[in-house]
């Protein structure tokens, strides 16, 4: 087959799939619109690789996707054990792995086609074997409508989160005028404005073509609506029930059915439908599929669903999400209410909780018929799903209508739990009011009856509000009531998360007996195969190690947590930590790589704003600290996220960072505006380390009317007046730029030289430049011992490098090419940019390059070159 201008697409694929065999597995990613032509692209590559297997599987078109469609396909086609492990019903980890195990076995070429209709297990699939497919040598190609995938699609979110070192990607372009008149002539048709009015896309052009009507239709329903007219009856009722089964119908569907004709077998093919190997008949492309199913009147199409349905029933091993998605579609309501929780609960045992979601939808539209009780129990399932997939506000929805039945059936105990499910929705929604009135509803109510779960749980909540709003007191009293009750009743889960909750405000305070709580804490966790446990009790030991300045127990905790995340694809709890990894490295001076961190953060679709505060808190913090552009934009929606009345921990980091700001700019009442509002409310709190940097800042400006005792040590040291203890208790904790600054602005002549050092190594340029200044004015020339003379002689603080990278930045040349003009890596590039715009005090790359070009005589590009190695 020749496919008109696609030889340097399949050229890349030859190449990718040469460098599989000699490097490991990638993950081929092959995009474009409807119709463009991805799938014969593989197609055509798959007839020329020499893969020792070639293995097929695709997602269908279900309002509601079975799970793991293409596992099924490709498992069929391999057999063995991942066929075995496929029908025998084991878990989904089990699933994943035998799938891996089946990539490691030989050379392949595995298709997954339209991704862009993927089922969240699949999503999740797909992301687990991207983590994981340089260990094979298989390509896994994915084919996907890319104006269907938008920023919020879950695909666009896996494909961002695939590793770039074994990514590939492929956007398919449509077809030149040239290529299109090529095809006019060929079906011996005039081309006129054809390319015009199809945009070069290879389906629109080949459907108006085979179109036997005079002119050119308009869209692709015209052509596909056109080309059917011609249909006998046997051939259109062929068709007709073919339109209402996404992807393709079995040949024993049209069998039971009565429509394996050959004669009209034989007219559905000739209006372009295709004929697979094993008998089955589809569209050859699902937007034609959908213009005829869109052209049948309501009762024929209920009619025709029936029938499918009918023949689904009678066949075994039919998947529940397909027999629901046909009893919705004849509008089945018994069926409908059998089947589509069912499917529900099977999406939600293989991770696809969008899909158990969208089942419990579709149930609920038939409901009308069930008791009170059972919708209620529906929408409290269906408001689960909400709350794991994210959509907050519908599962508030959910709950509230429960709520109200359990008021009217007097049901109490459900009553109480439904409150609570509310308050913790309500506070995820930013609305602390709500959520705190639910809270007390829900232990006024569940203490009123005797103890059970409920009420544990309902302590375990208002306990982790308490934590929140700093009131430690009482979230320890509830977390210790928690425990007491799940410690007789030996509920691993209960009693893990009260553990966490109450380590956690204990490390708050300062009491470093929570240290041992959250150690058990995960210890059960981890002993019951609680992942949320595990990974909540990984992120809030590494959380608080970073708070206490204990960095190398927090990157033990951190990088076992990550670890730990990703092989389970926790991906929130996965965020929250890498945020966190963000502020150890800032605060320990590798700013470099917490800056890769935020940005992992912040450019992830999902993450939440739990995560994203202290991403962009820290983006603000570097930025304020190496004078980049811009420091305040990510404050402000750092604030923003945190809601007109943010909680005291938030407040507070946000407040230090604008009160630094403000010093470095020299705005003494700017600090004392940032830092007194949150100062009054955490100076009668047990926080020894908030308080203690937000009492620094005000002694800083002569307002710190009180000096307080229970503090941080070297903040403490600092107000007491031993500013030299303080810098030598910072820089024992491996925080140089507080190290630094306290020489800089207590020191002598030598601890100035030594703190002017530091900051230029960090590329700190505003307290540098602060130093500098008040160096000469004290008659100190202000360049660091040891510094490089090259250095030295720049008029912009520049080094050598990163002339040369100027330099190549003034033709024009983008960061990957000059990085392989050094013989750099591209991230290496990066750095050396962004310290050069922090030096030059400049917002972009071209200013740089001009304002470098008036002050600087920059090497030619011959000179810039590394020497031969």
């Amino acid at each position: 087959m020749v496919l008109l201008e696609r030889e340097q697409c399949l050229a890349e694929l030859t190449q990718w799939f040469g460098e599989v065999m000699e490097r490991g597995g990638c993950i081929a990613l092959v995009g474009g619109e409807a119709g463009i032509g991805k799938t014969s692209l593989v197609e055509e590559f798959s007839k020329q690789t020499r893969a020792a297997r070639v293995l097929w599987g695709a997602c269908d078109a279900l309002s509601t996707p079975r799970p793991l469609g293409p596992l099924h396909d490709i498992a069929r086609q391999t057999r063995g054990a991942l066929l075995t492990a496929v029908t025998s019903g084991v878990s989904r980890d089990a699933l994943f792995a035998a799938a891996l195990d089946e990539l490691e076995r030989t050379d392949a070429l595995v298709i997954f086609e339209d991704m862009h209709w993927a089922d969240e297990a699949t999503l999740d699939l797909l992301k687990y074997l991207g983590r994981r497919i340089h260990r094979t040598r298989t390509m896994l190609a994915i084919t996907y409508r890319d104006d269907e995938v938008v920023p919020q699609h879950p695909l666009r979110v896996v494909i961002g989160d695939l590793p770039r070192a074994t990514t590939r990607r492929m956007l398919l372009s449509p077809l030149s005028e040239t290529a299109v008149a090529q095809l006019a002539v060929r079906a011996g048709r005039p081309s006129n404005d054809l390319h015009s009015i199809t945009g070069g896309n290879p389906l629109f052009v080949t459907e108006v073509l085979a179109a036997a009507v005079d002119g050119v239709p308009a869209t692709v329903r015209d052509a596909v609506l056109a080309r059917a007219a011609r249909l006998a009856p046997a051939a259109r009722e062929v068709a007709e029930l073919v339109s209402v089964v996404p992807g393709k119908t079995e040949q024993w569907i049209l069998e039971q059915a009565n429509r394996l004709s050959e004669a009209g077998i034989e007219g559905c093919l000739g209006i372009g439908m295709v004929r697979h190997e094993d008998g089955a008949l589809g569209y050859r492309h699902e937007l034609a599929r959908r213009a005829f199913e869109s052209s049948l009147s309501q009762s024929r199409l209920q009619n025709l669903h029936s029938k499918v349905l009918e023949a689904l029933a009678a066949r075994p091993g039919i998947s529940v999400a397909r027999l629901a998605y046909h009893a919705d579609g004849a509008r089945n309501a018994l069926e409908v209410l059998r089947l589509a929780p069912m499917a529900a609960t099977e999406s939600a045992l293989q991770g696809a909780h969008r899909e158990a979601a969208s089942h419990y939808q579709v149930a609920l539209r038939y409901a009308q018929s069930l008791s009170r009780d059972a919708r209620a129990l529906m929408q409290e399932q269906l408001s689960y799903e909400y709350y794991l997939t994210g959509q907050h506000e519908l599962a508030i929805e959910m709950r509230r209508c429960a709520l109200e039945v359990w008021r009217a059936c007097g049901q109490r105990r459900k009553e109480g739990d439904t409150l609570r499910w509310l308050s913790s929705l309500s506070w995820s929604s930013g609305r602390r009011a709500e959520a705190n009135r639910y809270a007390a509803d829900a232990v006024a109510m569940l203490e009123s009856l005797p103890p059970g779960p409920e009420l544990a749980r309902a302590y375990c909540n208002r306990a982790d509000l308490g934590m929140e709003e700093h009131e430690l007191d009482i979230a320890i009293d509830l977390a210790q009531r928690a425990i007491a009750l799940a410690e007789p009743w030996g509920n691993a889960e209960i009693l893990s998360e009260a553990l966490n909750i109450l380590g956690t405000v204990r490390l708050i305070a300062g009491d470093l007996s929570g240290q041992a709580d959250l150690e058990r804490s995960l210890q059960l966790a981890l002993a019951g195969g609680l992942q949320g446990n595990v990974a909540s009790g990984y992120t809030n030991l590494g959380a608080m190690a970073v708070s206490r300045r204990h960095y190398e127990q927090a990157s033990r905790y951190l990088n076992l947590g990550l670890s730990y995340c990703e092989a389970r694809d926790l991906d929130s709890w996965w965020l929250y930590m890498l945020a966190y990894r963000a502020r150890m490295r800032f605060e320990q001076g590798d700013w470099n790589e917490a800056s890769e961190d935020v940005e992992a953060v912040l450019r992830h679709p999902r993450t939440t704003s739990v995560s994203r505060i202290p991403a962009l808190r820290i983006l603000g913090h570097l930025r304020v600290r190496r004078g980049d552009p811009d420091s305040q934009s990510p404050i402000e929606q750092a604030r923003a996220l945190a809601g007109p009345r943010p909680e005291l921990q938030r407040l507070g980091t946000l407040a230090a960072v604008c009160a630094e700001a403000a010093w470095l700019q020299g705005d003494r009442e700017g600090v004392l505006r940032e830092v007194q509002p949150a100062y009054e409310l955490v100076r009668h709190q047990r926080d020894p380390r908030m308080k203690g940097e937000l009492a620094a800042w005000l002694w800083r400006v002569e307002a710190l009317e009180q000096h307080p005792t229970d503090i941080a040590e070297p903040y403490a040291l600092e107000i007491s007046s031993d500013w030299r203890g303080a810098a030598c208790a910072w820089k024992d904790l491996g925080c140089p730029y507080e190290h630094a600054s306290l020489l800089a602005w207590y020191g002598t002549e030598a601890e100035q030289r030594e703190a002017l050092a530091i900051l230029e190594q960090l590329g700190a340029s505003p307290a540098a430049r602060a130093l500098r200044k008040s160096m000469r004015g004290q008659g100190i020339r202000s360049i660091p011992r040891g510094s490089r003379a090259s250095t030295r002689d720049n008029p912009y603080g520049l080094t050598k490098r990163e002339v040369q990278v100027l330099a190549l930045l003034s033709e024009g040349l983008r960061n990957s090419v000059i990085a392989k003009r050094l013989f750099v890596s591209a991230k290496t590039v990066d750095n050396h940019v962004a310290a050069i715009l922090a030096k030059l005090g400049v917002p972009s790359r071209a200013l740089a390059v001009a304002m470098a070009r008036r002050g600087l005589a920059l090497p030619t590009s011959e000179a810039v070159l590394p020497a031969p190695r």
